[in-house]
């Protein structure tokens, strides 16, 4: 006997489902973004919509949620990667990504206090983390082949240290030392000059 077709009455519940997750992940995109501290949980269910039992039944930790706002951010972030190598020379455009990254990380201020521990714990990992590291070594790879980024580095290590500039920054700190910082870390990925050759 074949099995029951699915009960067409679920549809409207996981659609429902779905545009909950997506309205609480709005809200607090914009709560995180506008707030200079931590914002009550329950105010980004208010601005959704939703009572706070649905916003638990989603995320039923600060740290799910704050996981959930950056891992949707960071598609905007990598979506440029093509439009970047397609524009600059690897070393360049990984710089520039940096840049970017670094930036959309110091907006995060209404979550940056549970993103640094999460990151620092290891708990917030996939898939933001594994997504930063795919993106460094995309660039990686290109600057491998044309010469213009070492063929010796590994791309978790480079996030490694990428999350560790951030960490290591204080709320506040003058751009000018993000920017001192990031270009430590491209200089460290060029590949060293030759014996004899001008620095």
């Amino acid at each position: 006997m074949p099995p029951d077709p699915p009960d067409p009455a679920d549809r409207p519940v996981r659609r429902d489902a779905r545009r909950n997750r997506d309205k609480l992940i709005a809200a607090a995109q914009a709560a995180f973004a506008a707030s200079d501290g931590p914002v009550a949980l329950e105010a980004i269910a208010r601005q959704a919509g939703v009572g706070i039992g649905t916003l638990y039944r989603h995320f039923p930790t600060r740290e799910d949620l704050v996981e959930a706002v950056y891992a949707a951010e960071l598609d905007a972030v990598t979506a440029i990667v093509p439009t970047l190598l397609d524009q600059h020379p690897a070393d360049v455009a990984l710089r520039a990504w940096m840049g970017r990254y670094a930036a959309f990380v110091a907006t995060k201020r209404g979550m940056m206090e549970t993103l640094r521990a999460g990151l620092a714990s290891g708990r917030i990992a996939p898939p933001s983390r594994e997504r930063v590291t795919v993106t460094v070594a995309a660039f990686l790879e290109r600057g491998a082949v044309a010469g213009t980024l070492r063929a010796d580095v590994d791309a978790e290590d480079v996030t490694t240290m990428l999350v560790g500039v951030f960490l290591a920054i204080t709320a506040g700190a003058p751009q000018e030392r993000v920017d001192r910082l990031l270009d430590l870390l491209t200089d460290a990925l060029r590949p060293r000059a030759g014996a004899g050759t001008d620095p």
